[in-house]
């Protein structure tokens, strides 16, 4: 998985080769990721200091703007808009090209496993602690609802 500064580094160099290549959906598309992380430095910033947002903030980032496309696909195929809908896939494409490979569910549940005899989780009361925990550690690698389901499953719920 690229780290903070290489997602930033290669985000910037894709941007430039786009350019130079002419490919309008793909520097549409990395303008509007660029655009949204600036964004989120900005509403990060404290007494206008400079703020270098961390891995998993630019992961949210990306993971929101992959979500948005994804709505607007959906609201777009049941509208008819076919043409829209081949837009916002297009963008989304691109966007996938920048997310981290999920964990697989083997993996998941060894991790999920792991957390729950570190916590020492016996049954579905303890599962606020487990999630806590896991969400920490697995955010931007797997989507919350996901972790959930195999929660639940390992403690019997």
């Amino acid at each position: 998985m690229p780290t903070a500064d290489s997602l930033l580094d290669r985000l910037s160099e894709d941007l430039k080769e786009a350019m130079r290549n002419k490919d309008k959906v793909r520097l549409r598309t990395l303008r509007s990721l660029r655009s949204a992380l600036k964004n989120k430095e900005i509403d990060q910033r404290q007494d206008g200091a400079e703020t270098v947002l961390s891995e998993q903030d630019q992961l949210a980032v990306l993971r929101k703007q992959v979500n948005q496309r994804k709505d607007s696909i959906e609201q777009y195929e049941n509208a008819g808009r076919e043409d829209l809908v081949e837009k916002e896939q297009e963008e989304l494409d691109v966007l996938d090209e920048y997310m981290p490979d999920q964990v697989s569910d083997e993996a998941l549940r060894e991790k999920l496993q792991s957390i729950i005899d570190d916590v020492g989780a016996e049954s579905m009361a303890d599962m606020g602690p487990v999630m806590g925990r896991a969400m920490d550690e697995l955010r931007g690698k797997v989507a919350g609802g996901r972790v959930q389901t195999v929660v639940k499953q390992l403690l019997g719920g």
